[in-house]
């Protein structure tokens, strides 16, 4: 693990001073318009900066070390990272289904489940959240249910998915639960991996029986069931006052969603690369098991997150995966005769990659503006922010998290 010691700083210059000579900025960066009654921004590649004002990120830690002797840390394609009141970091160890609990500091604290179908048992869970009371909510997409668990890690209730597949969720501060179809695919049974009549809402709110309240977020019809799948991908995050702000994954989108699910507006940004997807994936099917081939589409982003002062960051890609980076996900999905499923993946290829350069961190203000961007030298799958401190997650290469400090606020 990387100690306290090893520091790097990334900076960045910009100013949210709303002078004429910002605002003449703006006009050259970015384009405004109506469509619809919603605002809607098209940013240029660059943002709007100004050298008298920094941002920048501090390097702590690595959460996870592949090569080490102590398997409390060494963990397998993790997908979530969630933190208690007391600022204990609890992460979501997805392919050794289970929780492992750490301090502040980064020390191991202990472990909360492991694989199976009991209470506070997973199978390949997929999000984590906790409440203000320190209640650990976990979607438990394998089982097809959401696990709230006790803060000692015993179970409190459980809420089973019938209807809707068990997604990625979010809390907000007052405790309404949110959840995305992002990674749904694997937790559809085999019956239900079928074209829908209607494509489905991105994002749903649910009651404390995970029943869907309301539901918003609309997706694009690619006129193919894994490409809608998959180019329907979002990440989001919410913030205080319930809020919701989305980034399309596969989509030249971000948005911001009032609490009643009104869009209140919509960003885009210039690309140096084309959104057109290249193949449409395949799907098999053989008894009771499906074999799924992801479609190959052009990514632009991978993770939103806010900070304290409501500006929105993004991971998003300058290029494309080279050939040689690329890595591969295999998930098997079976059911026997009497309904129980079971599941398997596994990831393959670049695994002993974790260097690049094709990420970096974009920054825009409240209301959608591109501001500016943090290059990064290693790979992003996710973006959590707690506080002053910054979380990338690298899954299936590093299979770690990155911490950083968020300083000259």
């Amino acid at each position: 693990m990387h100690k306290n010691t090893l520091k790097k700083r990334l900076r960045f210059g910009f100013s949210l001073a709303m002078t004429g000579l910002f605002i003449l900025a703006v006009s050259q960066a970015q384009k405004i318009e109506t469509i619809d009654g919603v605002r809607v921004v098209h940013n240029g590649q660059t943002g709007n900066w100004d050298k008298d004002s920094k941002v920048s990120l501090e390097f702590i830690r690595t959460i996870g070390e592949v090569d080490s002797e102590d398997e409390n840390i060494i963990f397998y394609m993790p997908t979530d990272i969630a933190f208690d009141s007391q600022g204990n970091i609890y992460v979501l160890d997805s392919g050794n289904h289970r929780i492992q609990k750490f301090s502040p500091e980064g020390e191991y604290l202990t472990t909360i489940g492991n694989k199976g179908q009991g209470p506070a048992e997973f199978q390949y869970p997929i999000s984590i959240d906790i409440d203000r009371k320190s209640s650990i909510c976990v979607s438990d997409q394998g089982n097809q249910r959401i696990q709230i668990l006790n803060p000692d890690g015993k179970n409190h209730k459980t809420i089973r998915m019938i209807d809707e597949p068990a997604g990625f969720i979010r809390l907000s501060a007052s405790g309404q639960m949110y959840m995305s179809s992002r990674g749904a695919l694997i937790g559809f049974g085999p019956g239900r991996m079928e074209e829908e009549a209607a494509l489905p809402k991105l994002l749903k709110v649910l009651t404390a029986e995970g029943e869907v309240k309301n539901e918003y977020v609309e997706p694009k019809d690619f006129e193919e069931f894994l490409m809608n799948r998959m180019g329907n991908t979002i990440h989001f995050t919410v913030d205080k006052n319930n809020n919701i702000f989305v980034a399309f994954d596969y989509q030249n989108r971000i948005e911001k969603y009032s609490p009643d699910g009104k869009l209140v507006w919509r960003s885009d940004r210039e690309l140096n690369y084309s959104m057109e997807p290249k193949t449409k994936g395949k799907m098999e099917r053989s008894g009771g098991r499906v074999s799924i081939e992801q479609p190959d589409m052009n990514q632009c982003s991978n993770g939103i997150a806010l900070d304290d002062k409501r500006r929105i960051w993004v991971v998003t890609l300058k290029r494309q995966l080279k050939d040689e980076e690329k890595v591969s996900t295999s998930i098997m999905v079976s059911m026997d005769s009497s309904g129980q499923r079971s599941m398997s993946q596994s990831v393959s290829g670049a695994t002993d990659i974790t260097k690049t350069d094709m990420y970096q961190l974009e920054i825009f203000s409240p209301d959608g503006i591109l501001l500016g961007s943090l290059p990064l030298d290693h790979f992003a799958d996710d973006i959590r922010i707690e506080k002053d401190k910054l979380y990338l997650l690298d899954r299936m290469r590093g299979m770690q998290f990155y911490e950083y400090k968020i300083v000259g606020k």
